[in-house]
């Protein structure tokens, strides 16, 4: 039996929640990057540059970028648990089933980690 311990949240319900407040943080970002780039006729470097140097700027990517990180490990948490594991191998794969979560866990945080260097660094 999998346990929620190794899930993003508490339990099911959190993490379903996590999933849809993320989808929304996501798909908010989108549209207003779409919409940015739909509206501004003369869109060069320094214009580009000036949008993502505001503060509130940075903070809305941060944001996204935390919630792809949330929405994608709770996703694959669910798919390495649900399919890979326990359809597909049976109940004897738990070794493998970490293995993955820390693999998968580990590039979550580098892109996290580059990303915020991305947004905030020099």
């Amino acid at each position: 039996m999998v346990t929620a311990v190794t899930s993003f949240g508490r339990s099911g319900l959190y993490d379903w929640m996590i999933q849809r407040v993320s989808a929304v943080v996501m798909a908010a970002y989108t549209i207003f990057l779409a919409a940015f780039i739909l509206l501004t006729p003369e869109l060069n470097y320094e214009i580009w540059k000036g949008l993502y140097a505001t503060l509130w700027m940075r903070v809305f990517s941060l944001i996204t970028l935390l919630s792809i990180a949330a929405h994608a490990w709770i996703g694959l948490w669910a798919v390495l648990t649900d399919y890979l594991t326990t359809r597909l191998m049976g109940n004897k794969a738990t070794v493998l089933r970490v293995l993955m979560q820390m693999v998968l866990g580990l590039i979550t945080v580098t892109y996290v980690v580059w990303g915020i260097e991305i947004l905030w660094g020099v």
